[in-house]
């Protein structure tokens, strides 16, 4: 490796420290690196293109802005968690400066996953979790859902929630949907506190498109990864498919980890 991006929380003031070390171990190895706050995206995806790796330092918020960022580009990415749960992170902050170095010299293997693609207004915009349709108030709102053309069901809900494998760990596990493999490129659509008709989580294939309007008056929002929000207008529709590109993590845990850990974060200690 000769060039490494670092994308950190910038309220974190732990991660500021520990950027400076990772600098410091980085040059040792006459590898250049830059850093940025992960916040702002548009300044990381200027500097991205030539980088051998991406480091994340935070929690799993991070890494969603990471990921962002990197579209369309395929530069490994590494998490490093200074947060709580810690999914989709890799290293804890222990464990960085110790098992870097063996990541340089080529340990490790990569763990790419899915990513979903909403077309909304003429635009297009990418999530590594999820594309959520709801309420900026506590009320129900109306839905019309359609699976590749065919019409589905209208929810009446506190909001409808489109997943990756990714993001089946994150807000649909929350409001009770399913947990799938990581590297599983299924979709789940799944309502948010349905008050009528169909309240299941449906696992739809890789192929699928949905389709979201907005049935009702009232404001409703769409939010990308819990970090984008934008307002839509009644009757205004958003397709949601998988994306072409994804996300490539370069891990260095087995692929069983996952299971390993996952009822351990589950209880709120990982």
């Amino acid at each position: 490796m000769k060039r490494i991006g670092i994308l950190y929380h910038p309220k974190l003031e732990k991660a500021r420290g520990l950027v400076g070390e990772l600098e410091k171990m980085l040059s040792t190895k006459k590898i250049s690196c830059w850093h940025c706050s992960a916040w702002d995206e548009d300044e990381a995806r200027a500097q991205i293109a030539g980088a051998d790796l991406i480091l994340s330092i935070g929690g799993d918020g991070t890494i969603l802005h990471t990921a962002r960022a990197i579209v369309p580009l395929s530069v490994p990415l590494m998490g490093i968690n200074l947060g709580q749960l810690g999914f989709i992170t890799e290293l804890d902050a222990d464990e960085a400066l110790s098992k870097l170095p063996d990541v340089i010299n080529g340990e490790g293997w990569f763990d790419d996953r899915a990513m979903l693609e909403a077309e909304v207004g003429g635009k297009s915009f990418h999530a590594l979790n999820d594309v959520v349709l709801r309420s900026p108030i506590a009320r129900l709102i109306q839905v019309k859902a359609k699976i590749d053309g065919e019409e589905l069901t209208t929810y009446r809900a506190d909001g409808v929630v489109v997943a990756s494998a990714t993001g089946s760990t994150g807000y649909c596990l929350a409001v009770g949907g399913p947990i799938l493999y990581p590297q599983s490129n299924q979709i789940i659509l799944m309502p948010i506190s349905c008050h009528l008709g169909l309240d299941r989580a449906l696992v739809l294939s890789p192929q699928s498109v949905v389709e979201l309007s907005v049935a009702d008056k009232g404001e409703t929002m769409l939010s990308l990864d819990g970090q984008v929000n934008l307002s839509l207008k009644q009757e205004q529709t958003v397709t949601v498919k998988l994306s072409q590109y994804t996300t490539r993590f370069l891990r260095v845990h087995p692929p069983s980890y996952f299971y390993r850990s996952l009822w351990q974060k589950l209880k709120g200690k990982g």
